[in-house]
């Protein structure tokens, strides 16, 4: 018996639906946040993946700013990632996630990288940005300074200092053949080149008043902060409650990188790399929405904890006192839910309590 032709199109199209459900169910699945933080102004979405999987499922040209930190591939001990890739390797894989964040970046938008080297190992930074040449153009150096040490006579006699001054932190380095290393790159990338910023943003004044009279560009009384960036790390009392990961930023880096874009032109920022969320952080305080990612969720769950905090405009908590905050939530809720309703609520998912 023949088979009707209309019934044959009605079964295609009875499969074809069914594809396409099946298709939208994984990228649901695939696109669903570990975590999300809203706040008054924006929103901070969180995924527990690796990052070139979910660049590759964000629109083209959706993001305005990246800010990130990937691993160095300098042997850096982290919870999960092995940081010891063959050079020619981790080169490779810098290209891909490179490729698939230019992808999504805006033709205006901005791409800043921190890359750290060691002293036995200079050039790793330099390797890493001469990757990136293929697929971005380097528009900017700057230098993110972690420790300074200023000369009284060097500095003047407006400066006030009586004696010199040593600031900021850095990891003192045992050798006779290699200095202290108190500094890390951040690569500026765009685009085409030609991404405009909003140098002002990050101004400083001028030491000399004149310069404001004699210069209609000085107007304004300050002037472009240039490419030197001094910003130490805060300090902390324990590494391993305070600051559990092994190479993160202060957030005050990012923040400055997306002043330096112009807050106003930015609708969405991602760090592919979040970490403990400093990029997070940044983007909470500055109310511009957030995308991250990591593959390891002890540090996700710490990115969400501390974004969390600045949307409730809450003091950055220790890792500590943020699982006690949440203890003392539990116990609270538990004792004023009655049983029948704590059962019901003891099924609920992770991501639903976040």
């Amino acid at each position: 018996m023949a088979t009707v032709p209309w019934l044959i199109g009605v079964i295609n199209a009875q499969r074809s639906r069914s594809r396409n459900t099946w298709a939208d169910q994984l990228m649901s699945v695939l696109l669903k946040p570990y975590a999300t933080v809203p706040n008054h102004r924006s929103t901070s979405r969180f995924y527990l993946a690796d990052c070139v999987a979910l660049l590759e499922q964000l629109p083209a040209e959706s993001v305005d700013v990246v800010v990130t930190s990937p691993p160095y591939n300098l042997g850096v001990r982290y919870n999960t990632y092995e940081d010891a890739l063959p050079q020619t390797e981790y080169l490779r894989w810098t290209d891909a996630w490179v490729t698939a964040a230019a992808r999504v970046l805006r033709p205006d938008g901005s791409l800043f990288l921190n890359v750290g080297t060691r002293p036995s190992d200079p050039w790793t930074a330099l390797d890493v940005a001469q990757a990136v040449r293929a697929r971005l153009r380097l528009q900017n150096i700057i230098h993110w300074v972690k420790s300074i040490a200023i000369d009284r006579n060097s500095a003047g006699a407006a400066s006030g200092l009586s004696r010199d001054l040593a600031v900021g932190h850095y990891k003192p380095i045992n050798s006779d053949r290699f200095l202290n290393d108190c500094h890390e790159f951040v690569f500026h990338f765009t685009p085409g080149g030609d991404s405009r910023l909003d140098r002002l943003a990050l101004g400083v004044p001028y030491q000399d008043e004149s310069n404001v009279r004699r210069w209609a560009a000085a107007a304004t009384g300050v002037r472009c902060r240039g490419n030197t960036w001094f910003i130490p790390y805060e300090t902390i009392q324990r590494r391993d409650r305070d600051r559990p990961h092994p190479a993160t930023f202060p957030s005050r880096l990012p923040e400055q990188c997306l002043k330096l874009h112009g807050v106003s032109r930015i609708q969405t920022a991602l760090d592919p790399f979040t970490g403990l969320g400093a990029t997070a952080v940044a983007c909470a305080r500055l109310g511009v929405n957030f995308i991250g990612s990591d593959i390891d969720e002890m540090y996700l769950q710490e990115a969400v904890e501390r974004a969390t905090a600045v949307a409730g405009r809450q003091a950055l908590p220790g890792r500590g006192a943020a699982r006690m905050a949440k203890v003392r939530t539990r116990r609270s809720a538990r004792a004023a839910t009655p049983p029948t309703a704590a059962a019901a609520a003891s099924g609920r998912t992770r991501s639903s309590a976040t």
